[in-house]
């Protein structure tokens, strides 16, 4: 293939029509707005309509992010409230028993869910904190999940995926008795203020047009999931003293995809940690082991471009 002389842009434009056949060009992908000159006809070639490609946020904290140029919505593949924390077991000195730690809960959850949201606008996403484990043989808490939030200076509140609370002791009682009253973490809540997109395509990173409720890829594998934490388990006291008891087994999140951290074992393990928002176990005894922290939130997400 010749290009005359003098060399323009739009020799190179022309040529290049001609070197790409008309059906070579339904599977060249370009970026929106992003064509290699402004001359070429944008009907021959398919427009990429996922924008930037995923993005993960698995570190608690916040971020703002601005909605690309050509973007109508928001797909978050995955996010999560982090995990409450799992409290520690308890001993006595002839009290008749020993106490098992309460296992911290999971937070809210979305799978596969597309919002609206406006091309320019600023988004805040935040990603929930895990939840400690609890200190303390008589009395005491571990602590919360944070919550999970999106937000948008146009779009406003799109969700908030609080985190789940930790196990821990009510009241407080001395070595010497009476058996400690335990409780486990309550898993987190799940509110969506934004506008939800169920239908119409897009052209996805491999050039297929798809509509959106075929998404699945998230960790519930169906579109448009969201749900509530949850709750850990509390195996309470064992009677007798010098007894063993395993601690309370943490929360599983996205129901029950993840699971939650498992019960310390007495004189063995600690309470295992919690991961992706699922809640840490609790502690053992006799011997007293540790709880475990809750499993930091999370935000996956990408930007579409919607008909």
């Amino acid at each position: 293939m010749a290009i005359s002389n003098p060399v323009t842009g739009q020799g190179i434009v022309n040529r290049f029509e001609q070197l790409v056949t008309d059906v070579a060009n339904t599977g060249i992908v370009w970026g929106v707005s992003n064509l290699p000159f402004t001359e070429m006809p944008t009907s021959n070639y398919s427009l990429e309509s996922t924008i930037l490609g995923q993005q993960n946020l698995t570190s608690a904290g916040s971020i703002t992010t601005t909605v690309p140029t050509g973007a109508n919505a928001l797909h978050i593949i995955a996010a999560v409230g982090g995990g409450g924390g799992g409290h520690q077991g308890g001993q006595y000195d002839k009290a008749g028993g020993e106490s098992a730690g309460g296992a911290g809960a999971s937070g809210a959850y979305i799978s596969d869910k597309v919002f609206a949201v406006t091309a320019g606008e600023t988004l805040t996403l935040v990603v929930g904190s895990a939840g400690n484990d609890g200190v303390g043989a008589y009395s005491g808490s571990a602590g919360d999940g944070g919550n999970t939030t999106a937000s948008g200076s146009t779009s406003g509140a799109l969700f908030t995926l609080a985190g789940g609370t930790g196990g821990g002791v009510t009241g407080s009682v001395t070595v010497f008795g009476p058996l400690r009253t335990n409780f486990a973490g309550t898993g987190g809540t799940a509110t969506i203020s934004g506008t939800v997109r169920t239908s119409n395509t897009f052209v996805d990173t491999d050039g297929v047009t798809k509509n959106i409720n075929t998404l699945n890829g998230g960790p519930i594998g169906t579109f448009n999931s969201h749900g509530n934490g949850a709750n850990g388990t509390n195996p309470g006291n064992c009677s007798g003293d010098n007894c063993q008891i395993t601690g309370g087994v943490g929360g599983a999140s996205y129901n029950g995809t993840i699971a939650g951290g498992a019960g310390g074992v007495a004189s063995s393990s600690s309470g295992g940690a919690g991961t992706r928002g699922s809640g840490g176990g609790g502690g053992g005894a006799e011997n007293t082991t540790a709880g475990g922290d809750g499993g930091t939130g999370e935000i996956r997400y990408r930007f579409l471009a919607v008909s």
